[in-house]
């Protein structure tokens, strides 16, 4: 096996990977000359190896007593001696910051034994003896198991014996000799064995620990959450101590070069005398700021300053920094890019430019499309008071404030009066759409993050919280309640976030967006007065705009979503999904559709949707006019515009038993029977109905095509694409495209305009991918729907999986990430490569996009970068994100969006 050990000298910041962020980071600044405590790093490979097979690699003793000899040799004197004791940090450190969430041990070495000499050596029996507790502490929690409260309430009741606004440093000698022991009888009596004095049984447990802890929950939580790779492992750092408390000259303190929370230029940052490692975050007491610091000891202070501006021009970006203080001589402990709010991001990144250290190009890497999300989302005021009533899926961010309605009908009535409204339902249908629409945010108590309700509501930019199962929805009462008991009226006021999932009761102050209003063009960003955030976000738009390969073009249904759309950036739409237009007053027409007995009932309600349906196509090609419009035929099953099937067999058999005549009913019953299918959404839809109703498309397609026509005579360019729906074979596709070019002709024809148009194919089912390259024979263009292409390559139910498993799969690592959020690369994408390669193999220059939730995640966009796709389609809330991580993506060979 290669090299496990490395001495920090050895080591520099771009071996991330082996050595760990710390690490590199600790190596860079000793490479750079600053005053680093020596020390050296054991590899992330020895960490995979351990966690793979329980138990260190051979080698590894080996060179860590290599190692540890060179640093006693260093040092003038050897772990734990006696008389002058060289004591060792152990820490964690993986290739991505993971802050809190693994281990740290301190004061390796001391027993008590070395205590006294550390005691006559530092001429301090207080400090000796605090060092000795906070490592009995820190080992007893980390190492042997034992309950961090028990140590805490010991050190509670021991300051409360000195009164009560006692700190630690009031603590004296005597105080912490016997606050020693009592921690060593607590290990004792919890852990089992007494607490190891051997120095190197010490340093190996704590090493082992610190592997453990990369699977510790804390961790595994977080790199979901952050989308870390669970398999990185982490390094450990075995650093010689340096001492913050060992005098009043002396203290320990963290250091930001910009202010993370603004991203401001200054210095910013805290210090506490008389303190060690993990004090100043831990809150013992009150910090003081960097400024008060200059006051105590200008020297350290100046020498940080200059080491901080070496940092930041070095590593060309902000830093967080943890440095310790003894006796009057600065150490530096670490540093690491430091992390920071999104509004932070952009302006940093547009600073940097200005000041010369960083150039357009690695500026937009120092944003993602994830943070501009968090920039477009309105948030609940921090500081306000909440009552939480319920937690459900964060399925589309935002804050939303309303009174509670129960059906789309009182939602549109109360929202027209002018009252905010939250939709309640159980779950959401279609029929649900305009309630939605007029709702302030939507909340269900079913479904998940790829639910109707989810994917509808981040569509239009509004807030959702789906799968709230602490509630119990009760439509019919037009109530819910909650598990306490407690029942909540129509008309209740409730507060959701669609952010973290929660559901409050009552009003909480929402704070609204800016840079939403500057794409909706409300702000202009370039006047003197613009919000300085606006002008950095606006300022990385236009780099990313420039340097992408991809398009973006925007989901959208309707002229009003196609107008917000563009003014969103958007550069065409890339699905418009015709079954909403099928919906509210129409649906009768549908119906009549669907019972028509005859040839010539079926051409008179396909004639009745003729002009309602040129009336859609026309506004939505003025909305984009120029731009190419992707419209996709009928796709759901024809049941989803029937009443449902148990409703309408108990209307039918009351009316029967009352002897009423209901012969409507009857008839739409034995339809709805007729049509029953156990697994829909793998039966009669798509563009097998265009094959099985006759008339359907070439509907559809004509009424798209007059629709241009009409655009065209009024001086505007359309661009008509329609795409066939649910293609498996190309001869499907091949009988419909013959249709929609044969009512072309008569369009032109009867029009007198020449017009251009194109036909393609959604690639949805994984036969369509795997025979692409037949499909490109008849197909113009290719639109992935990945929603679809997801679902029947997992084999999954999209509206059932996420609440009955999708959890334990994220907790077991199955998953990483659930691939209804980002593009399963190695299943689905695999697919998606297969289609592009054999499409353009067919058809050189095939156009290929995406329509799919995933052509608004960011790192799906880089993968579909990567597959060579020309443009990606989201939802127009989206589109910026798309933007810019389609101009990421051109920036670093679309890899990575962290």
């Amino acid at each position: 096996m290669s090299k496990l050990v490395y001495d920090f000298a050895e080591g520099h910041k771009d071996l991330k990977d082996l050595l760990g962020g710390k690490g590199a980071n600790l190596a860079e600044m000793t490479r750079m000359g600053l005053p680093v405590p020596p020390g050296f790093i054991i590899t992330t490979d020895a960490c995979k190896v351990y966690l793979a097979s329980g138990t260190q690699p051979a080698e590894m003793e080996a060179e860590v007593s290599e190692h540890l000899v060179a640093l006693e040799t260093a040092m003038g004197k050897t772990l734990g001696q006696s008389d002058d004791p060289l004591l060792v940090s152990v820490r964690s450190g993986a290739k991505f910051s993971m802050p809190g969430m693994m281990d740290t041990v301190l004061n390796i070495g001391l027993n008590d034994e070395s205590v006294l000499g550390l005691a006559k050596q530092a001429n301090n029996e207080r400090f000796a003896f605090d060092s000795y507790r906070r490592l009995i502490q820190m080992f007893g929690k980390t190492v042997m198991g034992v309950e961090g409260e028990l140590f805490e309430d010991a050190l509670d009741h021991l300051k409360h014996g000195k009164g009560p606004a006692a700190t630690d440093l009031d603590l004296d000698a005597d105080d912490l000799h016997a606050l020693v022991e009592t921690y060593k009888e607590i290990v004792r009596e919890h852990a089992g064995r007494e607490f190891p004095q051997q120095p190197r049984e010490q340093m190996d447990l704590a090493v082992r620990a610190v592997f453990d802890s990369w699977n510790a929950d804390r961790a595994v939580l977080y790199r979901r959450q952050e989308r870390i790779p669970s398999d990185l492992g982490t390094a450990v750092n075995i650093c010689s101590m340096v001492f913050g408390n060992v005098s009043s000259d002396s203290g320990t303190g963290v250091a930001f070069t910009r202010d993370p929370a603004s991203g401001a230029k200054g210095v910013y940052g805290d210090y506490l005398q008389n303190a060690q490692g993990e004090d100043v975050v831990a809150g013992i007491r009150n910090t003081l700021s960097l400024a008060d610091l200059e006051g105590l000891d200008k020297k350290s202070y100046d020498e940080l300053m200059a080491i901080m501006g070496q940092l930041e021009e070095h590593y060309r970006d902000l830093c967080d920094i943890e440095f310790t203080i003894e006796r009057g001589k600065l150490w530096m402990l670490q540093t690491r890019v430091g992390k920071r709010t999104a509004g932070a991001a952009f302006r940093i990144a547009t600073q940097l430019i200005d000041e010369g250290l960083i150039d357009e190009a690695e500026a937009l890497q120092r944003v993602t499309g994830a943070q501009l999300a968090q920039l477009m989302f309105p948030a609940f005021e921090e500081n306000a008071t909440r009552e939480r009533l319920a937690t459900g899926m964060n399925a589309s961010p935002g804050a939303a404030v309303g009174k509670v309605v129960f059906d789309s009908y009182t939602a549109v009535k109360w929202s027209r009066s002018g009252e905010k409204v939250i939709l309640v339902r159980r779950e959401t249908n279609p029929d649900d759409l305009n309630g939605m629409i007029a709702a302030e945010g939507i909340l269900t108590s079913r479904g998940g993050k790829t639910s109707h309700a989810a994917v509808v509501a981040r569509g239009m930019g509004k807030t959702c919280v789906c799968g709230a199962e602490e509630l119990t929805v009760d439509t019919k009462g037009r109530q819910f309640s909650t598990k306490d008991g407690r029942v909540f009226e129509e008309g209740t006021v409730i507060s959701i976030d669609g952010t973290s999932g929660e559901v409050f009761l009552g009003e909480v102050p929402v704070v609204s967006s800016p840079v939403v209003c500057y794409f909706d063009g409300t702000i202009d960003a370039e006047a003197e007065d613009a919000d300085e955030l606006v002008k950095a976000v606006h300022r990385i738009m236009r780099i990313a705009d420039g340097c992408r390969r991809m398009s973006v073009r925007a989901n959208a249904d309707t002229p009003e979503d196609a107008a917000r759309a563009r003014r969103f950036g958007a550069q065409g739409i890339g699905l418009c999904r015709t079954e909403h237009m099928f919906l509210g007053d129409r649906r009768p027409m549908v119906e009549a559709l669907i019972l028509a007995d005859t040839d010539d009932e079926r051409i008179r309600v396909l004639a009745e949707l003729l002009p309602l349906q040129r009336a859609d196509f026309a506004g939505i090609f003025e909305a984009m006019d120029g731009l190419p419009v992707t419209i996709r035929l009928l796709d759901p099953p024809l049941h989803e515009f029937l009443p449902d099937i148990t409703e309408l067999s108990v209307r039918v058999a009351v009316a029967e038993a009352r002897g009423e005549e209901r012969e409507g009913d009857l008839r739409l019953l034995q339809a709805v029977l007729k049509l029953h299918e156990q697994n829909p959404m793998l039966g009669l839809r798509g563009v097998r109905l265009g094959l099985v109703i006759p008339g359907l498309f070439a509907m559809q397609a004509q009424a798209v095509l007059e629709a241009a026509a009409l655009r065209v005579k009024a001086g505007d360019m359309p661009r008509a694409e329609i795409m066939v729906p649910l293609v498996g074979a190309v001869q499907e596709l091949e009988n419909i495209a013959d249709e929609i070019n044969a009512v072309a002709h008569e369009v032109r024809k009867a029009s007198g305009v020449h017009l251009e148009h194109m036909v393609g194919t959604m690639i949805e089912l994984p036969r369509a991918a795997l025979t692409a390259g037949a499909i490109a024979e008849a197909a113009q263009f290719f639109s992935f729907g990945t929603n679809d292409l997801t679902q029947m390559t997992w084999g999954f139910s999209r509206d059932d999986v996420e609440a009955a498993f999708f959890p334990d799969y994220l907790e077991k690592g199955i998953f990483g990430v659930s691939p209804f959020e980002s593009i399963d690369r190695e299943g689905v994408g695999r697919l998606v490569q297969i289609a592009v390669e054999e499409g353009r193999k067919a058809r050189p220059g095939l156009k290929i996009g995406v329509c799919g939730e995933h052509g608004g995640d960011p790192d799906s966009v880089h993968f579909f970068h990567d597959a060579g796709l020309d443009y990606v389609s989201c939802s127009p809330f989206r589109v910026p994100v798309a933007r810019l991580e389609a101009g990421r993506a051109s920036g670093t060979g679309g890899s990575d969006s962290r």
